[in-house]
């Protein structure tokens, strides 16, 4: 990981026009090709966090860095070509004829010619893996919307993709399918993700780091297998481990696993119950 990060939020604080305050007292790094989970309950302030990346909002108070050169309301064009959101509601997004007309859109509005813009479209459509370029976005699935909404961010070539709450209200295989994606931008175009989700388990799978937020306030930041097998700073934040971790804790509480070991995938946990089923059987035949 490079020591130097793409984008610094620094103790950023924003108060919505009522007097609501969104986030506080808030520091955020995004470092080059990782992928970062914001990780906290409804109303921790991830959705707030997401749209200051990109420049939808812009702090009340502090500042926003990106690739060293300082963000604010005279320049926040740089931030919306470095940083392509997601939004959970997808819909908010597909208003075009057709996906086609939909993912050309975003290149168009950055100033990409129309042909040019085309094959930036149907490049990103051929990468998540979306094939029928002229069906009509409002008649897809609620796992073809948010594929094509991701091929409409990637289509305008970010260097940070965010994606807010990635696989809610998905069924388990387009739910697989769209964190497939998220890591294939990661590991094969060499981009930075940041996904906020109160998913647990997906932020275990697949985050390099993790910050934990609540009521706007970042309550912790450090990888997945440091933060998630904190027990009282889950129970802080009013989350609940992941799965696996869950169950790591329990097998260990029962004797049948030593601690130590902190897995996080499923695959992990099986290897360390495999591996002392045989070390048991090893014993008995001495």
């Amino acid at each position: 990981m490079s020591s130097e990060p793409l984008l610094h939020l620094d103790c950023l604080s924003h108060t919505y026009s009522d007097g609501t305050v969104g986030i506080h007292d808030l520091c955020f790094k995004v470092f080059p090709k990782e992928i970062v989970g914001v990780c906290g309950p409804n109303g921790s302030g991830k959705s707030t966090l997401l749209e200051h990346l990109n420049g939808i909002l812009i702090p009340s108070e502090g500042e926003i860095m990106l690739e060293g050169e300082r963000i604010d309301k005279k320049n926040p064009e740089k931030l919306r070509r470095s940083v392509g959101l997601v939004f959970q509601d997808a819909d908010s997004q597909l208003f075009a004829p057709t996906v086609m007309d939909d993912v050309m859109f975003g290149p168009i509005n950055t100033g990409m010619p129309p042909a040019e813009a085309k094959k930036a479209a149907e490049w990103a459509l051929d990468l998540v893996g979306f094939a029928e370029k002229t069906k009509i976005p409002h008649y897809l699935s609620g796992g073809e919307k948010r594929l094509v909404a991701i091929a409409g961010v990637i289509a305008m070539k970010p260097k940070i993709v965010a994606v807010d709450e990635p696989t809610s209200d998905l069924d388990p295989v387009n739910a697989e399918k769209v964190e497939k994606l998220l890591l294939k931008l990661r590991d094969e175009l060499g981009l930075s993700v940041v996904i906020s989700t109160h998913d647990m388990d997906l932020a275990s799978r697949i985050s390099d780091r993790v910050y934990i937020l609540k009521k706007g306030v970042v309550l912790a930041e450090g990888t997945p297998r440091d933060l998630f097998y904190d027990e009282g700073l889950l129970q802080e934040a009013g989350l609940k481990p992941p799965e696996v971790v869950g169950m790591y804790k329990m097998l260990v509480k029962d004797g049948v696993l030593g601690d130590g070991s902190r897995p996080l995938m499923r695959q992990d946990l099986l290897s360390l119950i495999e591996g002392r089923a045989n070390n048991e059987k090893s014993a008995k035949v001495i």
